[in-house]
């Protein structure tokens, strides 16, 4: 292929991957379809103009969200109609994913106008590629705020015996880990944070056993459980003796320690273990 020879960008719809935070992830070919776009669509065109301003892009950007995406549309069909190259955008990662552009990709769908994908950074596969949990994943995106539908939700999901990723806004953490408490038994749970940026971190512990604290987390995280973890010959109950030994513990250690020391000696359930010091907590 001659390298000098640049790719022809021809008119339709062009779903364009965009760094998840580190400038640099942005690929050849997307760079080179957003220089030839006429007009790019994007939910914040504040936090998207700095992008394009670091890449040295001037297309003319376009406010599209979902309070507007109908309306809009409609104006860009007739664009493409008019042979013009439209680029969506989301404010990271790939279009289109929990972000606004189904109605527009569907548009074009039913006046069989061309759509091309422009692969690049993604939230859901870094975060899936870092977490160790294989292959096998459930992508859902952001759970229901609270109420019936998120229970509904949240029960269908802990039967399917995949990893499952989720987004989830920083300040609501711990109120969804202790959702996920309640439903997905014995898994691991990995808390991906401002991947790819400066201070990117992976939190990672059993889903009983996690904890953060939303103060010292920005933003929107990713989150990715296991799938059942397998235990082999696991005991049903804990015996008077052992619990004599973690009402002992518990007064010197705390719940974490305690219920990784007792499951690994006595072969119990973490959760098992975990329920019981959270009730010895209450008889306090």
């Amino acid at each position: 292929m001659d390298k000098n020879k640049e790719q022809i960008i021809n008119p339709g719809l062009y779903l364009v991957s965009t760094p998840i935070g580190n400038m640099e992830d942005i690929t050849l070919r997307a760079l080179n379809v957003l220089k030839k776009s006429d007009i790019i669509l994007c939910e914040d065109t504040r936090r998207s103009g700095k992008l394009l301003s670091y890449l040295q892009i001037q297309s003319t950007l376009l406010s599209y969200h979902k309070f507007n995406e109908k309306k809009v549309s409609r104006n860009i069909i007739d664009s493409i109609k008019k042979n013009k190259v439209i680029s969506l955008i989301s404010d990271a990662g790939t279009p289109a994913i929990s972000d606004p552009g189904k109605i527009l990709i569907n548009k074009c769908i039913e006046e069989n106008l061309s759509i091309h994908p422009i692969p690049g950074p993604s939230a859901v596969t870094s975060a899936v590629s870092a977490s160790g949990f294989g292959d096998q994943y459930l992508f859902y995106g952001f759970l229901p705020k609270k109420g019936n539908k998120l229970e509904s939700e949240l029960k269908s999901l802990c039967s399917c015996n995949y990893a499952v990723v989720f987004f989830i806004p920083a300040a609501k953490i711990n109120f969804y880990i202790s959702r996920f408490k309640k439903y997905f038994f014995n898994r691991k749970m990995v808390i991906a944070k401002e991947m790819t940026k400066i201070h990117e971190k992976f939190i990672r512990d059993d889903i009983e056993l996690i904890k953060v604290t939303p103060e010292i987390l920005k933003g929107e995280l990713t989150v990715v459980l296991s799938k059942k973890i397998k235990e082999k010959n696991i005991k049903e109950e804990i015996s008077e003796s052992v619990k004599i030994e973690i009402k002992k513990m518990l007064k010197k250690y705390s719940h974490k320690d305690v219920v990784e020391f007792i499951s690994k000696k006595e072969n119990l359930p973490k959760k098992m273990i975990y329920n019981f010091c959270l009730k010895m907590k209450k008889t306090k």
